[in-house]
């Protein structure tokens, strides 16, 4: 019989828990154990099962609790992790991915053997400017695919038995021309457009839960409740209207377009948006949909990317090359780090810069409970934020 987990899987697996126990054993003093991110394990699953087949009477998700993630010191509420990388090698993205995870603890706190992954990386745009473009699209305004692939290649590693990358698409030919068809053919992941129903036969509503904002609830694919693991991999740029566009934005993308729109006409999710100049309701839509489907692990692609913008539709973006990644197990600090990185303060009042424009979502989510922006209460490894400072211009 085939073993469930090889020798380096069972490393991974076993953790700093199974090695304090064996090091007490000994006659050690024991490591002291870290507290899992997850408010419960995903149910263990042979490597190779699917997500199952949908069914008329599938279950909500269960109102979002979200523990802050282990720290180094008991100090911190969250950690968060800084790599550098100038190209996207995949060989050279997973050995820095790797030294990241280290330092965060590992994955073994997520990924249970057989674990089902959702992977949402930000890709949004259009095809239709690709040609206009002063460079590929994925270096810089949409998240690299090889940056997904890298990263699914170490889920694999920690025990992932089936992995899906998803995003709710405004071009349907985003996959093939951004380079996401192979790199899901490479560790056989699913394809999946959130903007429409398949492969189910219609969304289902995900409850927001006690501390909700604007919507009490949403409607999503339902691929979204099937997965034990929810992972946001962004991209590391600025906003017109929410100053910075990073892992708790990147959730506005699961939304489909057609249940979020005030016209039929819209190519873009208007309702949630408020047609003002300063926007009170966008900053809460983004905490809604985090509250709705938790993040178990963030990562954000500022390997190239832009400023002054969050894509070639914003006047005056630039691209720029800071050559780093930024990766936690809670989002909200995640956020802070990179918001610090890009010279931004994440606890910065709003109506100032960069929230001068709406609401500061990352101390709204704060207040809601999904984690810290306060970054002394933020355990950073690797580059400090001072030694990665890479300052971003604003949306002009």
């Amino acid at each position: 019989m085939k073993p469930l987990l090889n020798r380096r899987q069972f490393l991974k697996w076993m953790g700093l828990s199974g090695l304090s126990l064996l090091l007490t054993k000994c006659g050690f003093d024991p490591i002291p154990t870290l507290e899992p991110t997850l408010t419960s394990a995903p149910s263990p699953l042979p490597s190779n099962t699917p997500f199952p087949a949908p069914t008329a009477t599938t279950a909500l998700l269960p109102t979002a609790t979200f523990p802050p993630a282990p720290s180094a010191t008991p100090a911190y509420k969250a950690l968060t992790a800084i790599g550098r990388a100038t190209t996207y090698d995949v060989a050279v993205l997973r050995r820095e991915l790797e030294t990241m995870f280290d330092g965060l603890g590992g994955l073994g706190d997520i990924i249970r053997p057989g674990a089902r992954v959702a992977l949402k990386p930000n890709l949004t745009g259009g095809t239709w400017t690709d040609s206009t473009l002063p460079a590929p699209a994925t270096e810089l305004f949409a998240t690299h695919p090889a940056l997904v692939q890298a990263l699914a290649e170490l889920l694999i590693d920690a025990g992932a038995g089936h992995i899906r990358i998803m995003d709710g698409l405004g071009d349907e030919a985003i996959f093939h021309a951004w380079g996401y068809q192979d790199a899901a053919a490479h560790v056989n992941a699913e394809l999946v457009d959130l903007c429409k129903t398949s492969p189910y036969n219609d969304f289902i509503p995900f409850p927001v839960g006690p501390k909700r904002q604007v919507y009490d609830v949403f409607y999503l694919n339902p691929t979204l409740h099937e997965a034990d693991v929810f992972i946001s991999v962004a991209k590391m740029k600025c906003h017109s209207t929410t100053g910075v566009t990073l892992a708790l934005k990147n959730l506005i993308g699961i939304a489909p377009t057609s249940r979020y729109r005030r016209l039929d006409k819209d190519n873009n999710r208007s309702a949630f948006h408020e047609s003002t100049v300063f926007d009170h309701r966008l900053p809460r839509v983004i905490v809604d949909l985090n509250l709705a489907r938790p993040v178990h692990l963030a990562l954000i692609d500022g390997v190239m990317t832009v400023e002054a913008g969050a894509g070639a539709w914003d006047a005056g973006y630039n691209p720029v090359k800071p050559g780093l990644l930024v990766a936690g197990k809670n989002p909200v600090a995640t956020d802070a780090v990179c918001a610090a990185i890009m010279g931004f303060a994440p606890d910065a009042p709003s109506g100032t810069q960069p929230f001068a424009y709406a609401d500061n979502h990352l101390a709204l989510a704060r207040d809601a409970g999904l984690g810290t922006n306060r970054l002394d209460e933020i355990g950073v490894v690797g580059p400090s934020i001072a030694e990665a400072a890479f300052p971003f211009k604003m949306v002009r």
